[in-house]
């Protein structure tokens, strides 16, 4: 039985609903639990399917969690999260962006993947149409169709990017549609909006009444100018958005699950009423820990790390260009690079299984993404170590010239 694509059937007697029948597998985590299998069996796998920095949480956030995991009791905190790491959050994106923001409007979450929960609780009703790109992040479209949405995946191309434009926009949208979320940087592409066409788009949605959810879980991972500045919040030019963001990918603390929102003050309550119904609060030690996230220390070991993955980023890039897999747009900010495969005579499917099994190479496929590029682009994680990808493109360029001197059919 294949693991990758074998459904997996109740149990007898058991109902499932139909919400969790709908919902798609995430393949990164599949590909990542058949990867697992295979180093079970001895061998050894080079994980680039996964988002997961291989740096960790800054020195001074692992001494922080030590000391607040001392014995002391550890409460709840405030649904909405402590008010000093609120604080410190609205500070960060005053110092590094440029955006005054009170800190009442953060909100302190389990994780990105809770605040897109709560936000999209707070927003969506059953029947609202969303506008999403294709590809995208597969957990977004999947948490508003849970709520009773239906996404409207918006085909985007290489000359947009791989991202949603004002031109896209107007022309998908319709009397249904009540809102639009944008990923930028964006998983699995890895490339950004630039700022002028992210505030048409905002500024689109808003003239209709309609809300906008922006990620920017990559945001400070991004390039930054020739002025040395970095990229710019859509609060920057929309302060009514909700902003979605993550101490995951700049802070490498992917396990901590730990995250943040920034949201209108009038949605704030309701926020509030949300979060201490789902989940109470966020994690109270990751909490503590995480205030020292926000320290000249732990900011310049973060700076220090972004600058490392765009040493790996054009590793990448020429080793992937050199064994005849080609980035139709090169990334600007994620760590991850889309590549065609259409050239192999391959799906991506086929090609990522087949380089799981002959090359040991853990990948993801396009599938896992949307429509457009379901079964001609793969996604590369960079986030892995400079060896791990050395090692990633010399197996990678084996395999493809094993699929060069295979014959046709």
């Amino acid at each position: 039985m294949n693991p990758l694509t074998s459904p997996v059937e109740p149990e007898a007697g058991m109902r499932i609903s139909q919400r969790a029948r709908a919902v798609a597998p995430f393949y990164a985590m599949e590909f990542g639990k058949h990867a697992a299998a295979l180093e079970a069996q001895g061998h050894h796998v080079v994980k680039l399917s996964l988002g997961e920095p291989d740096f960790g949480a800054p020195p001074a956030v692992l001494g922080a969690m030590r000391e607040a995991m001392d014995g002391r009791p550890m409460a709840y905190t405030a649904a909405l999260g402590l008010p000093s790491l609120r604080q410190a959050i609205a500070r960060f994106y005053e110092e590094q962006h440029g955006v005054e923001v009170d800190a009442s409007r953060v909100v302190v979450t389990a994780g990105a993947s809770a605040a897109l929960v709560l936000a999209t609780a707070a927003l969506v009703d059953p029947g609202d149409e969303v506008l999403i790109g294709d590809p995208s992040y597969p957990c977004n479209r999947q948490i508003v169709e849970s709520f009773g949405a239906r996404v409207t995946l918006v085909p985007t191309t290489a000359a947009s990017r791989y991202q949603l434009d004002s031109a896209s926009v107007r022309s998908h949208w319709t009397d249904r549609t009540r809102g639009i979320m944008i990923a930028t940087p964006s998983n699995p592409t890895g490339t950004s909006v630039p700022a002028d066409e992210l505030a048409a788009i905002c500024d689109l949605a808003r003239e209709r009444d309609a809300w906008r959810i922006v990620d920017e879980i990559y945001l400070n991972l991004s390039d930054h100018d020739e002025h040395g500045r970095p990229p710019r919040s859509a609060l920057s030019f929309d302060p009514d958005a909700v902003v979605i963001n993550s101490f995951s990918k700049y802070f490498g603390m992917t396990g901590w699950r730990l995250g943040w929102c920034v949201v209108p003050e009038p949605l704030v309550p309701a926020m509030e009423r949300l979060a201490q119904n789902y989940f109470l609060c966020a994690s109270a030690p990751a909490q503590h820990a995480a205030l020292t996230c926000f320290t000249p220390e732990s900011l310049a070991v973060c700076e220090a790390r972004r600058a490392e993955f765009a040493e790996r980023r054009a590793l990448v890039l020429e080793g992937l260009a050199a064994i005849g897999l080609p980035v139709p747009v090169p990334p600007d900010g994620a760590f991850y690079v889309y590549f065609d495969v259409s050239g192999t005579g391959l799906t991506s499917w086929q090609f990522c299984e087949r380089a799981l099994q002959e090359a040991h190479v853990a990948l993801t496929p396009g599938r896992d993404f949307g429509i457009g590029t379901a079964d001609t682009h793969v996604r590369l994680s960079y986030a892995a170590s400079t060896d791990d990808l050395r090692e990633g493109i010399t197996r990678l360029g084996t395999f493809m010239a094993k699929l060069c001197r295979l014959p046709p059919g």
